[in-house]
């Protein structure tokens, strides 16, 4: 560790023995060692505890490192963070995918919705057979322990749920169904859009995330755009109420009122011409069954968490941007949650 602006180095001899019964050299083994013996294991601490804050370059530039040194260190102290995290048994888990790279490749990122970590990223794709690695990897026990699994309404999801824990209740993410809805939305005001001409247009053009944003949300200029635009065009006024008025749907505890509402919502799309509500309608009432199960009171788990994890690791991806290294993704995406590590004890064994 530094002391104020100076490096510290610390010479010590380390022994080597024969051993005569395989032939081979043993080193001695030395606790506040790190993996890399050129620096401490307290050293790789703090070198971990600032690539929580920084970049890694940042990092190797603030200790005068290799950036390669610096994750290397900081891959040791992750390791050593999931050694010290609580077993995972885990009763309600929250399933989404994140893209890892240009393209369509995906990963599948599993977390505790109780505990609020995550305890799984794997997978080749978004597939089922990505999804079952992750049940596998937890075993049969601890599948039968679940009772809940929050998830969008990806098939493959589900038919693995189904297979591996078929007691579990399956419930889909409020986020996921309001950005379907975003999207019908957006369809409207873009074919509105397209039955305009010159000056007709200008005002509806700019208003995308004016309209996809809760009325609440917005500041006074917002507000006073939605109003002309609602004077002007009576068919997006209709669209954006209806929008506002689906997210009463989560405020039930009774799964009949719910349903009333729905039916209620969706007669009065009849003779608004907008079908890309009538689609929209369509979808949930397909996957009413994963909607509905939030109205029972054990099912009011905290659907951010899932919608919030991504963004940070959206921001992980970011600060790690030009890394090749998936494990060392990995490690960051399973330890962005877990407390700090101030400091290991002395007898513990980092692991290899």
């Amino acid at each position: 560790m530094p002391c104020g602006d100076l490096e510290v180095y610390l010479q010590f001899e380390r022994r080597r023995i024969s051993c005569k019964k395989c032939g081979k050299i043993r080193q001695e083994t030395l606790s506040w060692l790190s993996d890399n013996p050129f620096y401490t294991k307290r050293f790789a601490i703090y070198v971990g505890q600032r690539c929580q804050e920084q970049s890694i370059k940042s990092v190797a530039e603030e200790l005068r490192l290799d950036w390669k040194t610096v994750k290397e260190l900081d891959k040791e102290y992750m390791k050593e963070q999931l050694v010290h995290a609580e077993e995972c048994q885990p009763k309600c888990i929250g399933v989404d995918e994140i893209s890892v790279k240009q393209g369509h490749e995906y990963r599948i990122v599993v977390s505790d919705l109780e505990k609020r970590r995550v305890i799984w990223f794997g997978g080749k794709d978004r597939s089922q057979a990505s999804m079952d690695e992750f049940y596998k990897w937890l075993g049969p026990d601890k599948n039968n322990e679940i009772r809940l699994i929050v998830m969008d309404m990806w098939k493959a999801f589900r038919e693995s749920a189904r297979l591996f824990a078929p007691h579990a209740e399956v419930l889909y993410d409020k986020f996921h169904i309001i950005r379907h809805l975003g999207m019908a939305l957006d369809e409207v005001r873009r074919r509105e859009v397209s039955k305009l001409h010159g000056s007709e247009r200008k005002w509806i053009k700019g208003q995308r995330y004016t309209l996809l944003s809760r009325h609440e949300n917005l500041d006074l200029s917002g507000k006073r755009a939605l109003k002309e635009l609602f004077r002007r065009n009576r068919r997006l006024n209709k669209a954006y109420l209806l929008k506002e008025s689906f997210g009463q749907l989560w405020s039930y505890t009774y799964s009949g009122s719910a349903r009333k509402f729905f039916d209620n919502w969706r007669d009065s799309l009849k003779r608004q011409r907008l079908k890309p509500y009538v689609d929209f309608a369509k979808m949930v009432d397909k996957h009413w069954d994963g909607i509905v199960s939030f109205c029972k009171p054990e099912n009011k788990v905290s659907l951010g968490f899932v919608e919030g994890l991504n963004n940070k690791i959206r921001q992980i991806q970011r600060r790690a941007y030009g890394l090749r290294d998936e494990e060392y993704l990995r490690l960051k995406v399973l330890t962005c949650m877990l407390p700090s590590l101030k400091k290991l004890q002395s007898s513990a064994k980092l692991p290899t």
